[in-house]
């Protein structure tokens, strides 16, 4: 990831670019639904999904966007509490993946939902250990899941989604279990709304959230 304070030129490249971009987003089909999915259910407490697609700024940038999510905090998951710090988690060799908790009201929005905006806007998941311009396994795209209901929900998705075709290459998203999840340090932090004219992010995340916004008008929030 690429955090250095933007020069005006840059920016301004970087805005056009992603005007340019949001285009394709515009145009590009929204994903079809789960065939499996949780019910809303009213009265319900607060539920949360853990999900990793490459840089946790970005990730967390669109599902904080998301109407029924109420926070969404960056950090790790897959390795050990030791090793749950930005320096060395950029290694790749911890087992941790930049991730996004994300905590949300069942009653308006279903696991299914985060998983079909996670799949079409958050990041492509038939990219193998790395998201655009990262590579290494910390940037892999997986599914943390925290029970049963979960895991069945997001492994029958990614079969719909193959099975359909919905990408050129097959889906290399891991479905794993969530056996903890580490906030990442204060400064990554709301890292897109705190810095929303640095390259990285209008280039690489900016586009994330305004695809969110033309292909799931309804369930956008403008935070």
């Amino acid at each position: 990831m690429v955090s250095k304070s933007p020069s005006s030129f840059a920016s301004k490249v970087a805005i056009f670019l992603v005007s340019i971009a949001a285009v394709g987003f515009a145009n590009s089909p929204v994903l079809p639904p789960p065939a499996i999915d949780a019910a809303k259910t009213a009265n319900a407490s607060a539920q949360t999904a853990v999900f990793s697609g490459g840089c946790f700024w970005g990730v967390q940038a669109v599902f904080q966007h998301v109407k029924g999510v109420t926070t969404a905090v960056s950090g790790y998951s897959g390795g050990e509490a030791k090793t749950a710090d930005y320096h060395q988690v950029s290694t790749g060799d911890t087992g941790h993946a930049e991730s996004v908790k994300v905590t949300y009201d069942p009653a308006q929005i279903t696991y299914g939902q985060l998983l079909q905006i996670f799949f079409s806007v958050a990041h492509d998941p038939t990219e193998l250990n790395r998201q655009g311009p990262d590579e290494g396994t910390q940037y892999r795209s997986a599914i943390f899941y925290a029970n049963e209901e979960q895991q069945k929900i997001a492994s029958a998705y990614i079969a719909q989604l193959d099975q359909a075709k919905a990408f050129p290459h097959r889906i290399v998203t891991e479905v794993t279990p969530l056996k903890a999840f580490y906030p990442a340090e204060a400064y990554h932090q709301d890292y897109a709304t705190l810095h929303p004219n640095n390259p990285y992010i209008v280039y690489n995340d900016a586009p994330k959230v305004e695809s969110l916004k033309q292909e799931f008008p309804a369930l956008y929030k403008s935070r």
